[in-house]
Protein backbone atom coordinates (compact mmCIF):
# COMPACT_ATOMS: atom_id res chain seq x y z
CA UNK A 1 0.00 0.00 0.00
CA UNK A 2 1.19 3.42 -0.98
CA UNK A 3 1.44 6.36 1.27
CA UNK A 4 -0.80 8.07 -0.70
CA UNK A 5 -3.10 5.72 -0.50
CA UNK A 6 -3.15 5.11 2.99
CA UNK A 7 -3.64 8.75 3.80
CA UNK A 8 -7.07 8.91 1.53
CA UNK A 9 -8.47 5.84 3.29
CA UNK A 10 -7.87 7.98 6.83
CA UNK A 11 -9.28 10.91 5.84
CA UNK A 12 -12.66 12.44 5.91
CA UNK A 13 -13.75 15.02 3.81
CA UNK A 14 -16.76 17.75 4.92
CA UNK A 15 -18.91 19.21 1.77
CA UNK A 16 -22.28 20.49 1.32
CA UNK A 17 -24.30 18.55 -0.77
CA UNK A 18 -26.91 20.32 -3.36
CA UNK A 19 -28.99 19.25 -6.05
CA UNK A 20 -30.98 20.25 -9.39
CA UNK A 21 -33.70 18.88 -7.93
CA UNK A 22 -34.17 21.29 -5.75
CA UNK A 23 -32.04 24.59 -4.04
CA UNK A 24 -31.52 23.14 -0.58
CA UNK A 25 -28.19 22.88 0.60
CA UNK A 26 -26.72 20.11 3.26
CA UNK A 27 -23.63 19.62 5.25
CA UNK A 28 -22.43 16.05 5.45
CA UNK A 29 -18.99 14.25 5.93
CA UNK A 30 -17.90 11.51 3.66
CA UNK A 31 -14.27 9.16 3.73
CA UNK A 32 -12.14 9.78 1.09
CA UNK A 33 -11.65 5.96 0.50
CA UNK A 34 -14.93 5.82 -0.72
CA UNK A 35 -16.00 4.98 -4.67
CA UNK A 36 -17.36 7.34 -6.55
CA UNK A 37 -20.31 4.33 -7.57
CA UNK A 38 -20.66 3.90 -3.40
CA UNK A 39 -20.94 8.08 -3.14
CA UNK A 40 -23.71 8.10 -5.48
CA UNK A 41 -25.50 5.44 -3.47
CA UNK A 42 -25.55 7.30 -0.02
CA UNK A 43 -26.35 10.59 -2.53
CA UNK A 44 -29.42 8.71 -3.72
CA UNK A 45 -30.84 8.48 -0.07
CA UNK A 46 -30.36 12.42 0.58
CA UNK A 47 -31.55 14.26 -3.13
CA UNK A 48 -33.84 11.12 -3.84
CA UNK A 49 -31.84 10.87 -7.65
CA UNK A 50 -31.72 7.61 -8.88
CA UNK A 51 -27.68 6.44 -9.00
CA UNK A 52 -28.26 5.57 -12.75
CA UNK A 53 -29.10 8.79 -13.68
CA UNK A 54 -26.93 11.21 -11.67
CA UNK A 55 -23.75 12.74 -12.47
CA UNK A 56 -21.68 14.88 -9.67
CA UNK A 57 -19.53 18.05 -10.06
CA UNK A 58 -17.28 19.42 -7.63
CA UNK A 59 -17.60 23.16 -7.10
CA UNK A 60 -15.10 25.45 -4.88
CA UNK A 61 -16.00 27.75 -2.04
CA UNK A 62 -16.95 30.79 -4.79
CA UNK A 63 -18.97 27.95 -6.89
CA UNK A 64 -16.40 27.58 -9.30
CA UNK A 65 -16.68 24.44 -11.19
CA UNK A 66 -13.52 22.09 -10.65
CA UNK A 67 -14.26 19.06 -12.37
CA UNK A 68 -17.09 16.24 -12.59
CA UNK A 69 -16.73 13.04 -10.80
CA UNK A 70 -17.26 10.58 -13.88
CA UNK A 71 -15.27 7.92 -12.69
CA UNK A 72 -17.51 5.23 -10.73
CA UNK A 73 -14.74 2.87 -10.28
CA UNK A 74 -12.42 5.80 -8.51
CA UNK A 75 -11.95 6.95 -4.57
CA UNK A 76 -13.83 10.40 -3.95
CA UNK A 77 -10.04 11.24 -2.56
CA UNK A 78 -8.36 11.16 -5.96
CA UNK A 79 -10.22 13.98 -6.94
CA UNK A 80 -9.03 17.76 -5.57
CA UNK A 81 -11.62 17.59 -3.09
CA UNK A 82 -11.67 19.80 0.31
CA UNK A 83 -13.19 20.78 3.83
CA UNK A 84 -16.13 23.18 2.18
CA UNK A 85 -16.50 22.56 -1.00
CA UNK A 86 -19.91 21.79 -2.32
CA UNK A 87 -20.85 18.50 -4.24
CA UNK A 88 -23.38 19.06 -6.63
CA UNK A 89 -25.54 16.01 -7.73
CA UNK A 90 -27.07 16.68 -11.65
CA UNK A 91 -30.33 14.63 -12.10
CA UNK A 92 -30.25 13.87 -15.35
CA UNK A 93 -33.56 12.43 -16.52
CA UNK A 94 -34.98 15.66 -14.97
CA UNK A 95 -35.34 19.54 -15.77
CA UNK A 96 -33.41 21.78 -13.48
CA UNK A 97 -35.97 23.30 -11.17
CA UNK A 98 -38.73 21.25 -11.98
CA UNK A 99 -40.64 20.60 -8.70
CA UNK A 100 -39.83 24.51 -8.32
CA UNK A 101 -41.57 26.39 -10.61
CA UNK A 102 -45.31 26.39 -9.51
CA UNK A 103 -46.13 28.23 -13.02
CA UNK A 104 -45.36 25.06 -14.94
CA UNK A 105 -47.97 23.37 -12.79
CA UNK A 106 -51.26 22.79 -14.21
CA UNK A 107 -53.82 24.30 -12.40
CA UNK A 108 -57.73 23.24 -11.63
CA UNK A 109 -60.14 25.55 -11.58
CA UNK A 110 -63.47 25.87 -11.14
CA UNK A 111 -66.23 28.83 -11.25
CA UNK A 112 -68.52 29.57 -8.12
CA UNK A 113 -71.18 27.72 -8.92
CA UNK A 114 -69.48 24.95 -10.19
CA UNK A 115 -67.76 24.95 -6.77
CA UNK A 116 -71.36 24.75 -5.06
CA UNK A 117 -72.26 22.11 -6.75
CA UNK A 118 -69.51 20.00 -5.63
CA UNK A 119 -70.52 17.41 -2.98
CA UNK A 120 -66.69 16.31 -1.97
CA UNK A 121 -65.90 20.40 -0.94
CA UNK A 122 -65.57 21.82 2.41
CA UNK A 123 -68.70 24.03 1.84
CA UNK A 124 -70.27 20.91 1.02
CA UNK A 125 -69.03 19.30 4.25
CA UNK A 126 -69.72 22.21 6.30
CA UNK A 127 -73.31 22.50 5.57
CA UNK A 128 -73.90 18.34 5.85
CA UNK A 129 -72.45 18.74 9.26
CA UNK A 130 -74.33 21.81 10.13
CA UNK A 131 -70.59 23.57 10.90
CA UNK A 132 -69.60 27.44 10.70
CA UNK A 133 -72.36 29.58 9.22
CA UNK A 134 -74.68 26.72 8.17
CA UNK A 135 -74.92 25.56 11.92
CA UNK A 136 -78.31 25.97 13.35
CA UNK A 137 -79.21 27.39 16.25
CA UNK A 138 -82.25 26.41 18.53
CA UNK A 139 -84.88 28.39 18.40
CA UNK A 140 -84.94 29.11 22.16
CA UNK A 141 -81.48 30.22 21.36
CA UNK A 142 -81.86 32.49 18.84
CA UNK A 143 -84.61 34.14 20.84
CA UNK A 144 -81.84 34.71 23.53
CA UNK A 145 -79.58 36.62 21.23
CA UNK A 146 -82.09 38.39 19.55
CA UNK A 147 -83.11 39.74 22.78
CA UNK A 148 -79.76 40.43 24.23
CA UNK A 149 -78.80 42.42 21.26
CA UNK A 150 -82.21 44.41 21.19
CA UNK A 151 -81.57 45.29 24.97
CA UNK A 152 -78.16 46.25 23.94
CA UNK A 153 -79.16 48.11 20.59
CA UNK A 154 -81.54 50.39 23.22
CA UNK A 155 -79.49 50.71 25.93
CA UNK A 156 -76.92 52.48 23.46
CA UNK A 157 -79.97 54.60 21.82
CA UNK A 158 -80.62 56.03 25.60
CA UNK A 159 -76.90 56.69 26.11
CA UNK A 160 -76.99 58.45 22.96
CA UNK A 161 -80.53 60.17 23.90
CA UNK A 162 -78.47 61.88 27.22
CA UNK A 163 -76.09 63.33 24.87
CA UNK A 164 -76.27 66.97 23.41
CA UNK A 165 -74.12 68.44 20.75
CA UNK A 166 -72.24 71.24 22.31
CA UNK A 167 -71.68 69.26 25.29
CA UNK A 168 -68.11 69.41 27.19
CA UNK A 169 -67.00 65.77 27.44
CA UNK A 170 -64.52 63.15 27.59
CA UNK A 171 -64.02 60.22 26.15
CA UNK A 172 -62.10 56.73 27.65
CA UNK A 173 -61.80 54.36 24.88
CA UNK A 174 -60.57 50.95 25.92
CA UNK A 175 -56.91 51.18 25.52
CA UNK A 176 -56.18 54.80 24.61
CA UNK A 177 -55.78 57.75 27.31
CA UNK A 178 -58.72 59.98 27.56
CA UNK A 179 -59.29 62.94 25.80
CA UNK A 180 -60.92 65.85 26.11
CA UNK A 181 -63.27 67.56 23.56
CA UNK A 182 -66.88 69.17 22.57
CA UNK A 183 -69.49 66.98 21.85
CA UNK A 184 -70.27 68.19 17.63
CA UNK A 185 -72.67 64.88 16.67
CA UNK A 186 -74.94 62.26 17.83
CA UNK A 187 -76.53 59.70 16.30
CA UNK A 188 -76.75 57.05 13.34
CA UNK A 189 -74.17 56.87 10.65
CA UNK A 190 -73.56 55.33 7.42
CA UNK A 191 -70.33 53.96 7.94
CA UNK A 192 -71.04 51.62 10.88
CA UNK A 193 -74.80 50.58 12.66
CA UNK A 194 -76.22 51.59 15.54
CA UNK A 195 -75.36 54.94 17.33
CA UNK A 196 -72.36 57.19 17.76
CA UNK A 197 -71.02 60.58 18.95
CA UNK A 198 -68.78 62.45 16.94
CA UNK A 199 -66.21 64.54 19.16
CA UNK A 200 -64.03 68.06 18.50
CA UNK A 201 -60.89 66.90 20.51
CA UNK A 202 -59.10 69.85 22.31
CA UNK A 203 -55.87 68.69 20.92
CA UNK A 204 -55.27 67.02 17.30
CA UNK A 205 -56.01 63.35 18.47
CA UNK A 206 -58.60 62.42 16.55
CA UNK A 207 -58.48 61.00 12.89
CA UNK A 208 -60.93 63.09 10.36
CA UNK A 209 -62.40 66.46 10.17
CA UNK A 210 -65.62 65.48 11.08
CA UNK A 211 -66.30 63.62 7.87
CA UNK A 212 -66.09 59.84 7.02
CA UNK A 213 -65.89 58.49 3.54
CA UNK A 214 -66.74 61.27 2.02
CA UNK A 215 -69.92 62.18 4.19
CA UNK A 216 -69.64 65.01 6.60
CA UNK A 217 -71.35 64.92 10.11
CA UNK A 218 -69.57 68.25 11.31
CA UNK A 219 -66.71 70.84 10.85
CA UNK A 220 -63.80 71.03 12.62
CA UNK A 221 -59.84 70.87 11.83
CA UNK A 222 -57.75 68.07 10.43
CA UNK A 223 -57.30 65.49 12.96
CA UNK A 224 -59.45 67.06 15.55
CA UNK A 225 -62.28 64.59 15.06
CA UNK A 226 -63.54 61.64 15.73
CA UNK A 227 -66.43 59.51 16.39
CA UNK A 228 -67.15 56.91 19.01
CA UNK A 229 -69.27 54.47 20.63
CA UNK A 230 -72.09 57.02 23.08
CA UNK A 231 -70.71 54.08 26.12
CA UNK A 232 -67.04 55.46 26.03
CA UNK A 233 -68.66 59.10 26.19
CA UNK A 234 -68.61 61.49 29.51
CA UNK A 235 -69.78 64.45 29.54
CA UNK A 236 -70.03 66.59 31.82
CA UNK A 237 -67.89 70.10 33.26
CA UNK A 238 -64.58 68.95 31.68
CA UNK A 239 -62.87 72.63 30.52
CA UNK A 240 -59.92 72.46 28.22
CA UNK A 241 -56.63 71.16 29.61
CA UNK A 242 -53.83 73.73 29.88
CA UNK A 243 -50.84 72.20 27.92
CA UNK A 244 -49.46 75.38 28.25
CA UNK A 245 -45.95 75.80 30.49
CA UNK A 246 -45.18 77.43 33.05
CA UNK A 247 -42.56 79.86 33.93
CA UNK A 248 -40.99 77.69 36.10
CA UNK A 249 -41.07 74.14 33.88
CA UNK A 250 -39.06 73.37 30.80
Amino acid sequence: MTEEYSVITQALVHVTVTSSVNSFGSERRFPKDLTIANLKGKLELLTGSSTGSMKLELYTKDNKLICELDNDNAMFGSYPVEDGMRLHVVDSSLRTGEFEDVSKVEKFELTAEEYDQRTDSVKAFKERNKLGRFREVDPEEQKRLDEEKAQKEEKEKKLAESIRVGDRCEVAVPGQMSRRGTVKYVGLTDFQPGYWVGVQYDEPTGKNDGSVKGKRYFECPPKYGGFVKPGTVTVGDFPEEDLMLSDDEM
